[in-house]
């Protein structure tokens, strides 16, 4: 992973990657190279069994105020920059980990989009919301259409996307977009915290197969669903991290689970 123009921070710690979206002076706004850094981030995260959770959030004020204007303006003309980038901006979505977004200020468009597309989300007391895109005349963008209504349900989702209204982080978990609002100086501490406790007691074979469950089953009916569950309960069951929960529970001491990587999962 290239990161040797620092739009991205990398870092591991305790079992948990850190990304870090690295242009403060312009609210984190969303450019091709910086894109591209971030999915490398990711890929890196999903390919390390010493990752078992991953952290994103912003440097500075915000978390990411959406596409760079600049890049805005030069799309069609001559300005447009000329970045060749296959991971799609759901691509958090089949990261076999577990993704927290933690929203330290400002999450608008494309920002949100990323947001949204993380497992969780932690944001800061008064951290502002847009999706924006009807105001700058786009339409919804990257599969936020499929996302946004699955997290706050259809009529809400609308609200937001159509009016591109402000919205702060109070509101945002009122409306269920957010899992927790915390004090601006706790969020670190807060999503670290919580990130923890999945590092020291949660399989992460577990984690990475309830992830693919939730996105998976959206589209599947009832019956659909349970079918894939019980085949991939049969799996569970045979696998060491069951004894070893098991284990762990009966003899009351923490447990001793393994890393993952993306290539270890496609087995699960």
């Amino acid at each position: 992973m290239d990161a040797a123009a620092d739009l991205v921070l990398y870092d591991v710690d305790d079992g948990i990657a850190t990304i870090t979206l690295n242009r403060p002076d312009r609210l984190n706004a969303w450019t091709g190279p910086l894109g591209t850094q971030y999915f490398d981030c990711l890929d890196a995260a999903a390919d390390d069994p010493d990752v078992k959770v991953i952290i994103v959030t912003g440097a500075g004020r915000g978390f990411c105020a959406g596409a760079d204007m600049d890049m805005l303006q030069g799309i069609g003309g001559a300005g447009e920059e000329r970045i060749v980038e296959n991971r799609p901006h759901t691509h958090a979505t089949g990261v076999p980990k577990p993704v927290i977004a933690a929203i330290n200020g400002a999450c608008a468009g494309l920002g949100l989009v990323h947001a949204a597309m993380a497992d969780l989300r932690l944001a800061a007391e008064g951290a502002k919301f847009t999706t924006a895109f009807s105001r700058r005349g786009l339409v919804a963008e990257h599969g936020v259409s499929w996302v946004l209504p699955r997290l706050v349900g259809p009529s809400i989702a609308l609200d937001l996307l159509m009016s591109g209204r402000v919205f702060l982080a109070e509101e945002a978990l009122e409306l269920g977009f957010v899992n927790r609002v915390v004090p601006a100086d706790e969020l670190v501490s807060a999503t670290r915290e919580y990130a923890l406790d999945l590092v020291a007691n949660v399989a992460s074979t577990s984690m990475a197969v309830i992830k693919q469950q939730v996105w998976g089953h959206y589209d599947l009916s009832l019956s659909e669903a349970l079918s894939d569950t019980n085949a991939l309960m049969a799996r569970s069951l045979r696998r060491a991290d069951f004894k070893e929960g098991v284990a762990s529970f009966v003899e009351k001491r923490p447990p001793a689970f393994s890393g993952v990587t993306r290539a270890a999962t496609e087995d699960l």
